[in-house]
């Protein structure tokens, strides 16, 4: 599944994508964009600049995502990259991965993409021989805690640090069996 396209979905083709890619660079920015926007709205009564973007986007390299470590997945259809969603090692000797920057753009959401990209991130890893997938967030992403329960992720304990993601407030996980 790393190395080839994989259809999970007659209207999606997900397969990996090196983080580095244009198309991987301007959907994390829109992933940046809103996500920003959303906590500077709650917080602050504004929206993001565009050079506070660019300098989140060149803070997170998102290098843990491009193996060996992580893979990037990549939504297309009809050829688009509408999607993505990050998966890496969080504890390899407990066989255990994690989900990061999970998007698909607004034209492209409540038709399957999420669901798509989810699933292959599930057969990764259990390529990879995880035998289970934790996630962290935040409580105003209602729509994303929604997706990951609908799909069997539950809450669990903090798996992570303030220091490794200071805006995580809900931790989920998912055992993933065969």
């Amino acid at each position: 599944m790393t190395g080839a396209a994989s259809s999970f979905h007659s209207a999606w083709v997900v397969g990996p994508s090196p983080v580095r890619s244009p198309e991987a660079v301007a959907l994390m920015r829109e992933y940046m964009t809103e996500v920003a926007d959303r906590w500077f709205l709650m917080h602050g009564g504004r929206t993001t600049t565009p050079e506070e973007v660019e300098g989140y986007v060149a803070e997170e390299a998102h290098d843990d995502l491009d193996p060996p470590r992580g893979v990037l997945l990549v939504a297309r259809q009809g050829g688009d990259a509408v999607g993505c969603l990050g998966l890496r090692w969080f504890d390899r000797g407990r066989g255990t991965a994690e989900l990061k920057r999970m998007f698909v753009r607004p034209a492209a959401r409540g038709r399957g993409a999420a669901p798509a990209l989810l699933a292959a991130a599930e057969a990764v890893a259990r390529e990879w021989g995880a035998g289970r997938i934790v996630l962290d967030t935040r409580k105003d992403l209602v729509e994303a805690q929604a997706l990951y329960a609908r799909h069997g992720f539950v809450p669990v304990p903090r798996y992570n640090t303030v220091e490794d993601n200071p805006y995580a407030e809900v931790w989920m996980g998912k055992e993933l069996s065969g």
